[in-house]
């Protein structure tokens, strides 16, 4: 196993640096790992460090780079101010805006085989996304994607199989919502946990080692299944 950062090109022709972890042999397929808001930090690297453990090559694009370079918070209430202005920063870019950049991780990881993506928070708004707009996805694993529950996103229809976390006492994304969500998405996999916003994350006191275990375990399935 090895790591890097390379540089990705999107369509438009900007550059975007990505986190790479590389497995140890030949790669199964790949995982595209996408950030929360608080940039490609100590904790997307070690879950894309994890997808390669378990024989995937890993890429992380850097979904900030637009707007500010080198984004890298922890998770204070200073970093998640932080992150939130930067949030808001990306979305408000012209479309595609980021998604292009997420294409060009898609596109970059498919010399491993077949790419599933997976996101975290801010990620899993834009793993939802990107399971309609983005091209070459067998799979789409959405971590408490804060947003997707909404009408304007549950009006999406993704075009690749998608598996969905969502924490029951995440104040962030309520219950109702992830029902409405559950409801118009029959096709999509929904598991609630007894946990919070952050579940997955072993540096926030939200952390929750029993959920973040089972979903780790259902997402590996899924990939398996769809990726590889």
């Amino acid at each position: 196993m090895g790591s890097s950062t390379v540089q990705l090109t999107a369509a438009d022709g900007v550059q975007i640096p990505a986190y790479v972890a590389e497995p140890a042999g030949t790669p199964k397929g790949a995982i595209v790992v996408l950030q929360e808001i608080f940039g490609v930090n100590s904790h997307i690297r070690a879950v894309a460090d994890g997808y390669a453990a378990q024989g995937y090559l890993a890429v992380a694009p850097a979904t900030f780079h637009r707007v500010r370079q080198g984004v890298e918070l922890g998770y204070t209430e200073a970093d998640m101010k932080a992150g939130m202005e930067l949030k808001a920063a990306v979305e408000a870019l012209p479309t595609p805006g980021v998604l292009q950049d997420i294409q060009a991780a898609v596109l970059y990881a498919a010399k491993a085989g077949k790419v599933g993506i997976v996101g975290y928070c801010w990620g899993g708004l834009l793993v939802w996304r990107a399971a309609e707009l983005v091209q070459g996805l067998s799979a789409a694993v959405m971590y408490y994607g804060g947003g997707a529950t909404g009408p304007e996103e549950i009006a999406r229809t993704p075009r690749t199989p998608v598996l969905a976390h969502f924490g029951e006492k995440d104040h962030y994304i309520s219950l109702p919502s992830v029902e409405a969500f559950k409801a118009a998405h029959p096709d999509v996999e929904v598991h609630v946990y007894p946990a919070d916003h952050g579940f997955n994350c072993d540096q926030r006191g939200s952390y929750d080692a029993p959920a973040a275990r089972q979903a780790l375990e259902r997402s590996l399935a899924f990939f398996a299944q769809h990726v590889g």
